[in-house]
């Protein structure tokens, strides 16, 4: 049987109510789920000043939840785009949230390893790094090869590091922004669920906001239930285990000459 795996995005103090309410529409799949944190997220309280938040981040853990660093400000501040394509990617696609878009390698350094750091003072590791909105820039590719973190993802597929070596696993995700993007979404996520019935691994991606749409919860629990059916569970981590060792660590050069 092909499988499935979940995660949880923009998990942080300010989001954790919102969070809180999707996992309990999991417990029902009696799934376990990649926790995609953010320590600083939108710059409001950090993870490290909330006790309550740690505690229950730490219980997600014990019940075997796995720990990914989802940027640190998920606030986009790099340099601005250049080009029609840039600024379709950075300001339309999300709303300016693609914090590792644009960013030097050393900057990229800098974030990457100030959130490490903070989460190791609370006594959680995370295993790999998903940039917000998916949007990886040159000099992030750079800083992770050079990290000490297993993995990184696309929308589309999940990157061994340090290699960057591929394994498919697309994403089914919802858009709420508007009402115009969450019927889009609802027919995307159907027409991608027929398309993909076949697929060895498939992604469901949560965001805390969609907890506020019950229409977006409704579609959901369709297509879990049907995943449930079809699919085993997993953690995106457990789809790497079995991958071919990786390479020793890539240059930085190496990195950035990378598509």
């Amino acid at each position: 049987m092909n499988a499935w795996a979940v995660s949880l995005h923009d998990v942080a103090p300010a989001t954790w109510p919102d969070c809180a309410s999707l996992l309990e529409m999991l417990a029902d799949y009696d799934v376990r789920a990649t926790l995609l944190i953010t320590p600083h997220w939108h710059r409001g309280v950090r993870v490290d000043a909330d006790d309550d938040f740690v505690r229950a981040v730490r219980g997600r853990v014990g019940f075997g939840d796995e720990l990914v660093l989802h940027g640190y400000t998920h606030v986009d501040d790099g340099p601005a785009p250049r080009g029609p394509v840039g600024w379709v990617r950075r300001r339309c696609l999300t709303a300016g949230e693609g914090e590792f878009a644009a960013l030097d390698a050393c900057e990229a350094s800098v974030r990457i390893e100030s959130g490490v750091t903070m989460l190791a003072s609370l006594g959680l590791t995370p295993v790999g790094f998903v940039p917000p909105a998916w949007l990886l820039g040159v000099g992030a590719r750079a800083a992770l090869a050079r990290s000490a973190l297993r993995y990184t993802s696309t929308r589309d597929a999940l990157l061994r590091l340090p290699d960057f070596a591929p394994v498919a696993a697309p994403s089914f995700v919802y858009s709420t922004r508007a009402p115009w993007r969450r019927v889009a979404s609802r027919h995307w996520n159907r027409h991608r669920l027929h398309a993909l019935q076949r697929a060895p691994r498939v992604r469901v991606a949560l965001h805390p906001a969609e907890a506020r749409w019950p229409r977006v919860i409704d579609e959901w629990r369709r297509l879990l239930d049907a995943l449930v059916a079809r699919r085993t569970s997993a953690l995106e981590s457990e789809w790497l285990a079995a991958a071919v060792p990786p390479t020793p660590p890539i240059t930085s050069r190496q990195a950035e000459r990378r598509p």
